[in-house]
């Protein structure tokens, strides 16, 4: 069980240093940049994490299963916090597939020129909505952690 948790925390760390990174180097600084810099900073980072995350992001939430099977009966408090936690990190999921990913999809297939009329509303929904990622992020990787400690 412990071992089940051990790699399912690891992973779900992996998973939410890829919503906190991001958020943490870039958003400050993100209306500030001009567009140029947006879309060359966008399509790298696109580059660089679509594969990993397309990877990463299922395996992690398939580790959950175990622990999850394993703590049904015997350990209800970590059931119930790891099940929490899960949730969490599909509501992350949810955001970036139904709303972050078709976003950075109208940028990176452009160039400056032809960049849509909106890109900076495009840019502040992204933001935003990637603060709701973060924050699910997170929590459900705090709450993995609670239930395998309590």
């Amino acid at each position: 069980m412990k071992i089940c948790e051990l790699i399912n925390i690891v992973l779900s760390a992996l998973v939410g240093g890829m919503y906190w990174g991001p958020w943490l180097a870039l958003s400050r600084s993100m209306p500030t940049f001009k567009p140029e810099v947006f879309l060359d900073i966008v399509n790298r980072m696109n580059r660089n994490m679509e594969f990993v995350m397309t990877i990463l992001t299922p395996v992690a939430l398939l580790s959950t299963a175990p622990v999850l099977f394993f703590s049904y009966k015997e350990q209800p408090r970590t059931f119930y916090l790891t099940l929490i936690g899960f949730v969490m990190f599909i509501v992350a999921l949810l955001v970036t597939m139904l709303i972050e990913v078709p976003i950075v999809k109208q940028i990176v297939t452009g160039t400056v020129g032809t960049l849509p009329a909106n890109w900076q509303q495009l840019r502040d929904r992204w933001g935003a909505f990637h603060i709701i990622r973060v924050v699910a992020g997170i929590g459900g990787l705090v709450l993995l952690v609670a239930g395998a400690i309590f």
